[in-house]
């Protein structure tokens, strides 16, 4: 199938800094509700009188519902009006996180965290209306802001989380965060623009049209880079703890979890790459992004024996990682105006199978051949990326170079 390039925007002009800075904050924010959770586990479970066991199924709700939202409600953006799309899913998840705010019991509680990472998908659609939004001279630039503030809101979460647990309990936090998701939505609908529904089909054609755009070779090339980088990107943090909570380390979770900040370093750091890709550079800086990725895996060797090693794999990786992600959905957004949404849909199931996959061999790995196996493996899968990329540059090139 060929993708309708002919379908374009006049919105291009609306999409000026403040909005991306609106656009970046509230995607955080959303994506950041997925994350809360993490540093809160052990307070839940003695709060609600489970165990910490129990409570780690509240990590699999969360991604469960946001899997299904990803593929179920972010293809409506391309059906809807994004105006009204973004504020209804904010003001659904706050909802979902009052509910947790108030659950009497575990049971209630991961409904509600399902729920939760159901409507937290509106992060995804910002990414696709910001891409409908920009100027195609300034798309790059405008889509790396917006992602980076994703990645910033997941990094961030972490922290925020456990401040305002250690002062007000594990139930304020979900409480903040609601009323956040109602802000956000009121100053998205008043200062977003409205934009013509992209398509009329029924919501079931949509689905289904959704898994053929992989038909695009371009997009089955992006979702190869983002499933492999997130599969190695999962596999490395994960590998981290294991490395670190145990001798000769002995680190606890919270230092470790500060680690984070190095890594929203490098993510911000990579934020520049959405200017490459307006600037034509996108198929270069991303076969270079595979080689500063095998450059950070062979820096994490050294990393088992000196801390200074360590810093610089994950400021690297991260680089890595996210600067292909924008560069990734800076070209994938340009293939189709009319189906920016789905497009997102399926580039983002891609990292999300990946980066599950990613923990599974993590944890694999780690038993038979500890941190030597891993950084083999984050190897061998950077090296894998930068085949497909060497395979496909010159496909890459030219769809580029016919977007623009």
């Amino acid at each position: 199938m060929t993708l309708n390039k002919e379908l374009s925007t006049t919105a291009g002009t609306r999409m000026n800094r403040v909005l991306t800075l609106l656009f970046a904050v509230a995607g955080g924010a959303a994506v950041g509700n997925l994350y809360y959770a993490q540093p809160l586990l052990g307070d839940i479970a003695e709060s609600l009188h489970v165990s910490e066991g129990s409570t780690g199924l509240l990590v699999t709700a969360v991604q469960v519902g946001y899997a299904l939202g990803i593929v179920l409600l972010v293809p409506l953006g391309d059906r809807r009006d994004r105006r009204r799309l973004v504020p209804s899913l904010m003001v659904a998840c706050a909802v979902a996180l009052a509910v947790c705010a108030v659950a009497p019991g575990l049971p209630v509680l991961t409904a509600a965290f399902v729920a939760m990472g159901l409507t937290t998908v509106s992060g995804q659609v910002l990414v696709a209306f910001a891409g409908d939004l920009a100027a195609d001279a300034d798309r790059g630039r405008v889509v790396g802001v917006v992602v980076s503030g994703l990645v910033t809101g997941i990094l961030v979460a972490r922290v925020v989380s456990g401040l305002i647990a250690e002062v007000a309990g594990w139930r304020a936090v979900y409480v903040v965060a609601a009323c956040v998701m109602v802000v956000l939505a009121v100053v998205l609908y008043r200062m977003t623009p409205s934009l013509p529904a992209r398509t009329t089909m029924p919501y079931r054609r949509l689905l289904r049209s959704t898994a053929s755009l992989l038909k695009e070779p371009v997009l089955r090339v992006a979702v190869a880079f983002g499933s492999i980088g997130f599969a190695t990107f999962t596999m490395f943090w994960t590998a981290l703890t294991f490395l670190l909570s145990g001798p000769p380390h002995d680190w606890s979770t919270a230092r470790i979890g500060l680690l984070g900040v190095v890594g929203l370093v490098g993510s911000l750091a990579a934020q520049g790459s959405g200017r490459l890709h307006d600037r034509g550079w996108s198929v270069p800086v991303t076969g270079w992004s595979w080689v500063l990725a095998i450059v950070a895996w062979l820096c994490g060797m050294l990393g088992a024996h000196g801390f200074a090693w360590l810093i610089v794999s994950i400021l690297a990786l991260d680089v890595a990682t996210q600067s292909r992600n924008i560069l990734n959905q800076a070209r994938v957004l340009a293939l189709s105006p009319e189906a920016r949404s789905r497009v997102n849909t399926v580039y983002v199931c891609g990292n999300f199978c990946g980066g599950a996959l990613g923990s599974t061999v993590a944890t694999a790995l780690w038993a038979v051949g500890g941190w030597s196996a891993i950084c083999w493996a984050g190897v061998g899968l950077s090296t894998l990326g930068a085949l497909v990329w060497a395979r496909t540059r010159a496909l890459m090139a030219a769809e580029t170079a016919q977007a623009n």
